[in-house]
């Protein structure tokens, strides 16, 4: 079997032709391609792989050593190379499967649930069904590719078919065509781009430290602090859910968070989308120290994160703010407690049904742990410290992935030389 052949069975190649924005395609899509660009099939370039998951009930075919992709993984890991899964499996389950252990630089595009989220292997890895996965050859750099599929995350999401549960087929996948130059090419391409995705993890870890070494320091003073066990009721100002906007695409309006931008104990602007509205009340617009807690959602309702950016944002319908007031408890250190109530929170949702929600009369009568106002002045300096420095080096972060974000559908189609994209990433960085 040749590297580049397709190993996935099933129906042929579809013959349709479904254009995509700059270096993707169903079909050829007849354009003239740049200068030093070429539309190639991508089944010429790299071999489809499709995945699979092991039966859940032989539980010795689970928690094994092998990572595994789902499509938690994919949602929450986007555009990355990952090194890790929410889920392991084992020999046993591979051998008794229709998975398959790829190799290291495979490059996985969801296809069914939620379409269009890409992840590349750092490592050895096997994948669900909800993945086709490619193992590129020599002539096509892994995350040369890995790039193309992320610059055309909403064509893809065009190509797949279903109302209620849009699927990218394999005739669709089998039938991509990709528009790249020669390997030299792709490198200096890769450069720029790797150049600006590697500042922006060292800045994720450096919140991330930032983060983890406030919310442990919090903890151990608490212990010795002089603290009061409090109804939330009784120390808040506001406590409500967010709006049900109308989007736009329009950048200069009032950005919404939503449940995605929750995670970790801080918020990712990333995800969040804009409002035409003006119509959002005062109260609901976020203000500095306010608490954003996910009200909805399996496996997503009970996240909690603070707001610590004075920019101007509100919420969606699924995410209640809860705002301390301050004449009656450190709005920061709150915070800081009620995020060591995650666990707490999510276990009041959880309905007979199986559904999840969180009403305004449960959150408002949990009880937390807030330390004395002598207490948390002694707390604050370092915590507002260690908080400055994550939200420096998140805001560089999206300030840099709006530039790669910029520069990637240019680099991809062409339009922009890379010499031209390396003074701008030098200027920057």
């Amino acid at each position: 079997m040749t590297r580049g052949q397709t190993v996935t069975g099933g129906r042929e190649a579809t013959v349709s032709v479904i254009p995509g924005r700059w270096a993707l395609s169903v079909g050829n899509p007849g354009t003239e391609p740049p200068p030093r660009f070429r539309w190639l099939p991508l089944t010429n370039l790299a071999r489809l792989e499709s995945g699979h998951t092991p039966s859940r009930r032989v539980p010795s075919y689970w928690n094994g050593d092998i990572p595994w992709i789902g499509i938690r993984d994919a949602t929450r890991n986007h555009g990355r190379v990952i090194y890790s899964t929410n889920e392991l499996v084992t020999k046993e389950g591979i051998e008794n499967s229709s998975a398959r252990i790829l190799p290291a630089g495979t490059v996985c595009l969801s296809r069914t649930a939620s379409v269009g989220y890409v992840v590349s292997m750092g490592k050895p890895m096997a994948t669900s069904q909800d993945f086709v996965n490619w193992v590129c050859s020599e002539r096509l750099r892994s995350m040369y590719l890995h790039y193309i599929l992320v610059s055309e995350q909403e064509s893809i999401r065009r190509f797949a078919v279903g109302s209620v549960h849009p699927t990218v087929y394999y005739p669709e996948a089998k039938a991509f065509y990709v528009c790249i130059p020669e390997p030299e090419e792709q490198d200096a391409i890769l450069s720029v781009l790797c150049a600006l995705d590697e500042k922006i993890t060292v800045n994720n870890r450096i919140a991330d430290t930032a983060r983890d070494l406030a919310q442990a320091y919090f903890r151990s003073a608490q212990e010795s602090a002089d603290v009061d066990d409090v109804e939330i009721a009784s120390v808040v100002e506001f406590l409500n859910r967010g709006v049900a906007p109308r989007y736009t695409e329009d950048h200069l309006q009032l950005r919404v968070l939503n449940q995605k931008c929750i995670r970790d104990g801080r918020v990712n602007l990333a995800p969040s989308r804009w409002t035409l509205s003006n119509k959002v009340s005062d109260d609901k617009m976020l203000r500095v120290h306010d608490v954003l807690v996910n009200s909805t959602g399996m496996g997503t309702l009970g996240r909690v994160a603070r707001w610590t950016n004075p920019g101007a944002a509100t919420v969606d319908s699924h995410v209640t703010i809860v705002r301390f007031d301050q004449a009656k408890t450190d709005p920061v250190c709150a915070g800081f407690a009620l995020l060591d109530a995650e666990l707490e929170i999510e276990a009041l949702g959880q309905g007979s049904t199986g559904q999840t929600e969180l009403n305004r009369t449960q959150l408002s009568g949990l009880r937390i742990t807030v330390p004395s106002r002598e207490s948390a002045a002694k707390l604050r300096p370092i915590l507002d410290a260690l908080e400055s420095r994550g939200d420096s080096a998140l805001k560089e972060s999206l300030s840099l992935a709006q530039l790669r974000d910029t520069l990637l559908p240019k680099l991809m189609s062409g339009e922009l030389r890379v010499r031209d994209a390396e003074k701008v990433v030098e200027d920057v960085t």
